[in-house]
């Protein structure tokens, strides 16, 4: 088992990505904590896997509640005396008000930008603080493609990932002394079902020409992922930035309408 015994704390926890990181860590032996908003819906998720013979607790946290972060990590030292990684998994977007450049409005930027943002580098403070005085760890954000190009919406997301990415590799820069390390994965699309819910069969098929392997990814890619930068096989490795979208963004900006096409010149 690669995380035996690690103690892990996972931030937005109950469904999605955050789910699979919550059931691929606890099956390679981590103690996985869940902080989640909705402590029923995590209870339930975690006696779950608890059946099954894994260890998984659950801790509130309300990314709208800065106090929340503190409260998060201080009941999981309390209860397990040390945190050996941190996934910030918390992340969110308003798609019908984060618009472009001339029609987002201000204050429905700099609140998406803020509390995204917030979350990494308060859980990361708290975390690395009792990190630094059990001899390391590992911080594990999760960001998104969507902070490496620009797009023709949701303005505020992918700046508040961007600075995710940066914030990543100051974190790894500044935490080496102590033996912390700081990785971010950047999914593609990904299929959860969010993803799945919200959309429509046309846009499906426009953004799959421009994946290579012309599929979405599962959560589990991207767990498995996590799971790396959380093992000691990733001891030497800090500050990448980890881009898990089946090739997305590699290709020429005609690719997607020429991929399909057999006569290409």
């Amino acid at each position: 088992m690669k995380l035996k015994d690690k103690v892990v704390l996972i931030t937005a926890s109950t469904r999605g990505i955050g789910l699979a990181i919550t059931k691929s860590f606890a099956k390679e032996g981590a103690i996985v904590y869940m902080a989640a908003r909705n402590l029923e819906l995590a209870k339930q998720e975690a006696d779950k896997l608890n059946s099954e013979g894994l260890r998984v607790k659950y801790v509130y946290n309300d990314a709208s509640k800065s106090e929340s972060y503190i409260s998060m990590t201080d009941e999981v030292i309390k209860d397990a005396g040390r945190i050996d990684v941190l996934v910030n998994n918390f992340g969110t977007s308003n798609p019908g008000k984060d618009l472009d450049f001339s029609n987002t409005d201000t204050e429905v930027f700099f609140d998406i930008v803020n509390i995204n943002l917030r979350s990494v580098f308060m859980a990361s403070k708290e975390a690395a603080k009792h990190m630094a005085k059990n001899g390391g760890g590992s911080i594990i954000n999760i960001s998104s493609v969507g902070g490496l190009v620009p797009d023709i919406s949701q303005i505020a997301y992918g700046t508040s990932k961007a600075a995710i990415n940066y914030l990543t590799k100051l974190i790894a820069v500044h935490e080496a002394k102590n033996n912390i390390r700081c990785n971010a994965i950047l999914p593609g699309m990904t299929a959860t079902d969010a993803v799945e819910k919200n959309l429509t069969e046309g846009f499906r098929e426009l953004f799959m020409r421009h994946i290579p392997f012309k599929r979405m990814g599962t959560p589990e890619e991207i767990a498995a992922a996590a799971v790396y930068f959380a093992s000691d096989d990733s001891a030497y490795t800090t500050g990448q930035i980890l881009t898990v979208s089946g090739g997305f963004g590699l290709a020429t900006p005609v690719y997607g309408d020429l991929s399909d096409k057999s006569n290409r010149r």
